[in-house]
């Protein structure tokens, strides 16, 4: 579970975040929508304590972030940000063995190199393995990087707009395959989302923010109605239900 506790944010005189509080249970997709600048990001690194706590508290089955060492946050955690960069000429494989340091420090053994092959299987990456990643195009390299993640073998996995730079096809089967993971492995998936209707598809919750607050949370069926919709967003959308899933017209 992670447990957020009055969390705020403030960057010089700009506030970001203002008194979040919320908890996330243990298992299924979180989907963090809302517009540019709603804090969404800055959430997301405050879980993963990729910038330091101001106020509040947050924890993750009852380990403070702020206070874990790293090394052991690293065996619960993983996150995927927005800004990731590769600079180092690396393979695909050797790439996504770094998601096993925090197991073995750099020194891998079988059931490691097993894990990363299984982590290119499940992202479509096997025949692109021995590729130097600057080979690559964007999505592709955006593949190998969630891949990395997923190899950390943690309980929790935090993807901060993990789609950009996918096409339809890859971005509908990354967002399948999460789902898989969630539903076969128990793993909990925070995720940041801009395709309403990619969090509607496979989300089990939504939480909308808006202006460093949060302004709405539930299923999708629940959030994703035309009042709620211009609450968080500003403009009327139109939302009809196929298949019991939630679409957005947000494009009409």
């Amino acid at each position: 579970m992670i447990r957020i506790e009055n969390v705020s944010l403030r960057h010089g005189q700009t506030q970001i975040l203002h008194d979040i509080s919320l908890t996330i249970p243990k298992g299924g997709i979180t989907a963090l929508v809302g517009p540019n600048g709603a804090g969404k990001s800055s959430l997301l690194s405050l879980i993963a304590r990729l910038q330091p706590l101001q106020a509040g508290r947050i924890s993750i089955d009852g380990f403070p972030v702020d206070t874990t060492p790293n090394r052991d946050l690293a065996r619960i955690l993983a996150i995927l940000r927005q800004d990731s960069i590769v600079t180092s000429r690396l393979r695909v494989r050797e790439l996504v063995g770094f998601g096993r340091f925090p197991h073995g420090r750099g020194r891998l053994t079988p059931a490691d190199y097993a894990i990363i092959d299984q982590s290119l299987q499940q992202f479509d990456l096997t025949d692109l393995s021995d590729r130097f990643i600057e080979t690559l195009s964007g999505g592709q390299r955006q593949r190998a990087l969630v891949a990395m993640a997923f190899a950390q073998g943690t309980d929790y996995l935090l993807l901060d707009e993990p789609l950009n730079n996918l096409d339809m096809y890859f971005a509908r089967e990354l967002m399948r395959s999460l789902r898989r993971i969630a539903d076969e492995n128990g793993k909990t998936i925070v995720i940041v989302l801009h395709d309403i209707n990619q969090a509607s598809a496979h989300s089990d919750r939504i939480v909308a923010m808006k202006s460093g607050r949060i302004v709405a949370d539930g299923t999708p069926s629940d959030l994703l109605t035309p009042n709620t919709l211009q609450a968080i967003f500003g403009f009327e959308m139109r939302v009809e239900t196929f298949d019991d899933t939630p679409v957005v017209l947000h494009f009409r």
